[in-house]
Order: C-alpha cells, then sequence, then structure tokens
C-alpha cells in the first residue's frame, strides 16, 4: 500500500514512558506545536505506554487523555522494558502512518514533518532518524555503543547504522511487518532492518533530555548489545566452536612435544606453576563457550514458553 497525502491525517504517535512525569508536559506541548502544523492539527492519535511507572507518569497521562480526546494511555502492571512498550504501542495504533519518538525530546518532534513528506512521497517505506554525534554522553558510554555497531556489522547479516535511534515515522506495512513478529527477545534495532523496506535516513545532533535522568545504565545497555548480537546471528556459536578446535590441535602439539622431549633428553616435566596456567586458561576458554551455549540456550527456553511480552494493568 503506497502512502498518499490523503492518508496523512491518519497518524498515529507511539510514544514508551517510564517514570516520565517531569518531561511528559514538556513534551506534550512541543508534539501538539509539531502536529498543529500537519493538515491544520487533525491528526488520529498519541499513544503513551506507561512502562511500570513508579512516579506520577499514569496521572500526568490521565490528565492530558481528560483533556485532549488525541490522547490514550496504556499502563503495564509492572516494567516488562521498552520492547515491549514499543510493540503494545505499535500493536494498538491505528494509523496509516506510525511514529515512535521517545518522551525525553532527545527525539526532536521538528524532525516529523520532513519525515513524512519523504513516506507520503511512496519512494520509502520508512523514515529512520540516526545520531551523527554523542556529545554530552559520558566517554566510555560512546566508546562501547560505537565497537557495538562495529561487531554487529562483522557479526550480523543485517544493518544497523551507527547512531540509529528508535525514532521512525512507519507506514501501515512496515508496522504490520513489525507487529508480524512473534519472538519474545526484541531488538528494534535490528528488527528494522531485518524485514526490510526502503528506509530514508535523516540525522541529527545529539541533544540532551529536557528534564530527568536517563533510565539506561551502561550495564543496562550492554545486556541490551548481548540480547541483540544473539537475537540476530548463530556466529558466536561459531567462534565457540574454532575456539575448541584450536586449542584441541594446540594441545596435540603441546602432548607431542613433551613425549619427544622425555624419550630423547630424559627431561621430567617441568615445574607446576606452567601446568596451573595451561589448566586454568582451558578452563576459562570452556566457560566463555559454555556460556555463549548458555544464552543461547536461555533465548530458546525463552522463546518456548511463549509468555505474553506484557500484561496491560488499565487502558484508555
Amino acid at each position: 500500500m503506497t502512502v498518499t497525502p490523503s492518508c496523512i491525517s491518519a497518524i498515529s504517535l507511539v510514544v514508551p514512558c517510564y517514570n516520565e512525569e517531569t518531561t511528559l508536559p514538556f513534551f506534550y506541548q512541543e508534539v501538539s506545536t509539531v502536529l498543529g502544523t500537519i493538515n491544520g492539527g487533525k491528526t488520529g492519535e498519541i499513544i503513551f505506554i506507561d512502562d511500570g511507572s513508579t512516579d506520577a507518569t499514569l496521572a500526568v497521562l490521565k490528565n492530558l487523555a481528560a483533556e485532549d480526546s488525541r490522547v490514550h494511555y496504556i499502563s503495564f502492571s509492572r516494567n516488562f522494558g521498552k520492547e515491549a512498550a514499543l510493540l503494545a504501542g505499535l500493536q494498538a495504533a491505528h494509523g496509516q502512518i506510525v511514529v515512535t519518538l521517545d518522551a525525553d525530546l532527545q527525539d526532536p518532534p521538528s524532525l516529523i514533518p520532513q519525515m513524512l513528506e519523504a513516506v507520503a512521497s511512496g519512494e520509502f517505506d520508512c523514515a529512520g532518524t540516526r545520531r551523527v554525534s554523542r556529545k554530552g554522553e559520558p566517554p566510555i558510554r560512546s566508546f562501547f555503543a560505537r565497537r557495538f555497531y562495529k561487531i554487529m556489522a562483522k557479526l550480523s547479516d543485517i544493518e544497523v547504522v551507527d547512531g540509529a535511534r528508535d525514532f521512525r515515522l512507519m507506514n501501515r506495512k512496515y508496522v504490520d511487518a513489525i507487529v508480524s513478529l512473534p519472538e519474545r527477545t526484541r531488538f528494534s534495532k535490528g528488527i528494522f532492518p531485518w524485514i526490510g523496506f526502503k528506509t530514508k535516513w535523516f540525522e541529527y545532533e545529539n541533544t540532551q533530555r529536557i528534564a530527568g535522568n536517563t533510565k539506561w545504565s551502561f550495564w543496562k545497555l550492554l545486556l541490551y548489545s548481548f540480547d541483540g548480537i544473539i537475537a540476530f546471528s548463530s556466529k558466536p556459536l561459531a567462534v565457540a566452536s574454532i575456539m575448541g578446535i584450536l586449542l584441541f590441535l594446540i594441545a596435540l602439539v603441546v602432548i607431542c612435544f613433551i613425549v619427544i622431549r622425555r624419550l630423547v633428553w630424559g627431561d621430567p616435566v617441568d615445574g607446576w606453576a606452567s601446568t596451573a596456567c595451561i589448566i586454568l586458561f582451558c578452563s576459562g576458554i570452556q566457560l566463555f563457550t559454555t556460556g555463549i551455549l548458555g544464552q543461547y540456550l536461555a533465548k530458546t527456553y525463552t522463546e518456548v514458553k511463549q509468555r505474553p511480552h506484557f500484561v496491560i494493568r488499565e487502558a484508555k
């Protein structure tokens, strides 16, 4: 289905929220201003997903919904994570055009009209955004983020664009393709390129949160990156197998050397220190490869249980 200008009024904004009571008033004002420039403000809906917030986020959303008929909310029974919130919003969205963005205004809503124009032309199915700088981020976080994108490029068959954000504008067939994927361990930055379609990229400088603090710690991002690698690549399993073969060959060479030295020169096997080092080294490799296998097994276990992605406490 080609998106045409006649579909422009049917827009759904999907906004995951977790403890964003301080940012929501600023976000709503900014989004309302931008949407007012699109087709006279006759937009479809703004869907907020309260991901089990512990502050007054839900109360703020209820007030917004009471004042603006375009505003809807979905409140989870607990924190299920951003990926679950995105999925819930995409499933609930009715618009022919769907926009996903964060509530902290690090995703500039002012880009929406340009993104909409690209998709409405029919040439592209999705308008994605990427940060061209990481100004303001902790150096160690920026370093590991860049390494992650390089690793993903080598390990997976999909292209995960460096600096890509979850801030996207998509047509209906693009959204339907995302929602159709049943997997429990979701990694949107990998799902978006995996489904294909044509995407136009918009670049912008990194901006700071309008208020509040980020919910993504270094360790959460690290674990999230592991999920992405495991979800879209089986190469770590091949690496584990190759390491096992190499260690086996090295062990054969060392055994032959020890036997020959004993037969020819009659030297006893020296010291326990080298033996202990070898044992520790091999044990470390074994634990590392077992850990890789365990991660894949754990993800398989999660998929087999078929638990729902989220549980809704209330919605409007």
